[in-house]
């Protein structure tokens, strides 16, 4: 199955590429959406909710060119919605729910990092870089996928990718130098 889909075809040929396409990326799509909100049911629903969209745009007639970035798109849009929605809640409340962070950036990166420690590094830089970050490595889209998905040119995407990357690596080099100096003191 190509990446070009739904475009003037018999209804009953979009609804086998529809299912072929919930084949193929719904697990991707449910992965995306539980690394952005770390809920697992929510990230389920906003997965079901993602398919909905797109079925309900593909069934009024509208041309879809490239069904991975728009079920991204879809899905972004999603979750910007919800957490529109959702009220703010403070550290302190997230604290007394019984969320402790258990990071000790005192450890040396000779080692190897858990995810936890990693994730930790990536949330911590600006959105617009860990976003592609994100798309880029933990849901493998192309840089050309990740720019129609997010509305940007190409060229941004591998920008912001490249610059995603060097602050992050800096990250680990600061906190290596960090450890690095606990151990001589």
């Amino acid at each position: 199955m190509g990446e070009r889909y739904f475009d003037a075809m018999n209804t009953s040929n979009q609804e086998q590429q529809f299912i072929e396409a919930y084949d193929k990326y719904s697990e991707a799509i449910f992965r995306h959406c539980y690394y952005r909100i770390f809920d697992r049911e929510a990230a389920k629903d906003f997965m079901q909710e993602t398919f909905c969209r797109t079925w309900k745009y593909i069934s009024r007639g509208n041309k879809i060119d490239n069904i991975r970035a728009f079920l991204y798109r879809t899905a972004n849009n999603i979750i910007i919605d919800e957490s529109r929605k959702r009220k703010n809640v403070s550290l302190n409340e997230i604290m007394e729910k019984g969320f402790y962070p258990n990071i000790d950036t005192r450890k040396s990166t000779e080692n190897s990092f858990t995810a936890q420690e990693i994730l930790a590094v990536v949330n911590s830089i600006d959105k617009k870089y860990r976003d592609v970050i994100v798309l880029k490595y933990v849901n493998d889209l192309s840089p050309r996928e990740i720019a129609k998905a997010i509305h940007e040119k190409e060229n941004n995407v591998y920008i912001r990718i490249h610059r995603g990357l060097q602050k992050i690596k800096g990250i680990f080099l600061e906190n290596e130098a960090k450890s690095h100096a606990i151990k001589l003191n």
